[in-house]
């Protein structure tokens, strides 16, 4: 290794929507990176796309969504059906990907609607992203995430962490949040209750119990692709209050 990158590594190698292989070399390290963001217009997906957009470290955002979202010359926003991807596309040739994409059984429907979500379309993407080039990959679980949990929800945020260790990301961040603060699209009963109580006692319980702040979870999200430390990562919810 020579301490330097060029544009021309394949990891990057569609030109379609807007990113060109050039002769330009980069210190390591220092190359911009293209970043694929799934779940943009969710609590902290809001706040992840702000803060990419701003980042310089990032060259290009590519955001699918079921809606378009405002212009921003970094951004690519391509209004697709998450439900039925691809087998290949070029938004798929980036350096990283950050998914912010969830919900609940609630508002999924069934507890199988929920783990294809949660479960099979993060993996899916994930398998494609890698399968293209990308080495890096951060992914909003859940406090408590655990594959011999009890709890459904968190057996299921437990075993796409594992499942995604084995894709072979080289760069693999997974951030554990507890009850979310912000404003969601949708009102999600349980979730408001919970704010309301640890608001009350938010000040005298553990950190980690704490309600994580969106723009929190964000910003680790975002530095864990632009740093791309080797290795699988842990960012606990004692960090996000």
């Amino acid at each position: 290794m020579n301490g330097w990158i060029s544009d021309q590594e394949p990891s990057v190698t569609a030109t379609r929507y807007g990113w060109q292989r050039s002769s330009k070399r980069y210190p390591m390290g220092e190359k911009p990176l293209h970043v694929l963001l799934i779940g943009a217009t969710g609590v902290v997906g809001r706040h992840v796309l702000d803060l990419a957009l701003n980042e310089s470290r990032f060259a290009k955002v590519i955001a699918l969504t079921r809606r378009p979202l405002p212009e921003h010359p970094k951004l690519i926003n391509l209004v697709v059906d998450l439900n039925d991807l691809p087998a290949e596309a070029d938004w798929f040739f980036v350096d990283g990907v950050i998914s912010t994409l969830g919900t609940t059984q609630r508002v999924a429907g069934s507890a199988e609607a929920f783990r294809a979500i949660d479960h099979g379309l993060n993996l899916a993407i994930a398998k494609r992203a890698h399968d293209s080039g990308a080495t890096h990959f951060a992914l909003t679980s859940s406090l408590g995430a655990d594959p011999s949990s009890r709890s459904f929800y968190l057996r299921t945020k437990g075993e796409i962490e594992n499942d995604l260790e084995k894709i072979g990301y080289s760069s693999l961040t997974f951030v554990r949040p507890g009850l979310l603060g912000g404003t969601r699209s949708e009102r999600r009963l349980s979730e408001d209750l919970g704010k309301v109580v640890l608001g009350v006692f938010g000040p005298i319980l553990p950190t980690r119990w704490r309600i994580s702040r969106p723009e929190r979870v964000a910003r680790a999200l975002v530095d864990a692709i632009a740093s791309g430390k080797p290795g699988r990562h842990i960012v606990d919810s004692s960090s996000l209050a």
